[in-house]
């Protein structure tokens, strides 16, 4: 199974968009690692949110976008992985063990949804 991880991080902490040079090399290595064992397909962090836009659509209403940064919101989507699992207790491990590398972070696990769980929707 796929499973999507998002994490968020408080924007305006110095190290979210300047991190350490150990920091950078434990990621290297934890990446390098999951690439190995056939965990991670792919990963990639985002820049900050004021290098970015907001689209909505209210239900009935119009479309707006909104450029960033996003002053409303504290934490903001610092990077994304899309992982192979077994199961969402396998998957959440894996955020466990990412987390873990961070002094403060929140990560998001999301199942993806795979070609037969649409046709199970409309089957």
């Amino acid at each position: 199974m796929r499973f999507l991880m998002m994490h968020r991080l408080d924007e305006s902490a110095p190290e979210a968009w300047n991190p350490s040079k150990e920091f950078i090399e434990q990621m290297g290595a934890f990446v390098e690692d999951s690439f190995k064992k056939g965990i991670l397909i792919t990963a990639e962090g985002v820049h900050p949110s004021e290098r970015g836009a907001k689209v909505r659509k209210a239900r009935g209403g119009k479309i707006t976008a909104t450029d960033g940064p996003f002053t409303e919101t504290k934490e903001v989507i610092g990077g994304f992985a899309l992982i192979n699992a077994k199961d969402l207790a396998e998957a959440v491990a894996f955020a466990e063990t990412y987390a873990a590398l961070f002094d403060e972070i929140e990560v998001e696990v999301r199942t993806v949804v795979e070609m037969e769980d649409i046709e199970a929707f409309t089957g």
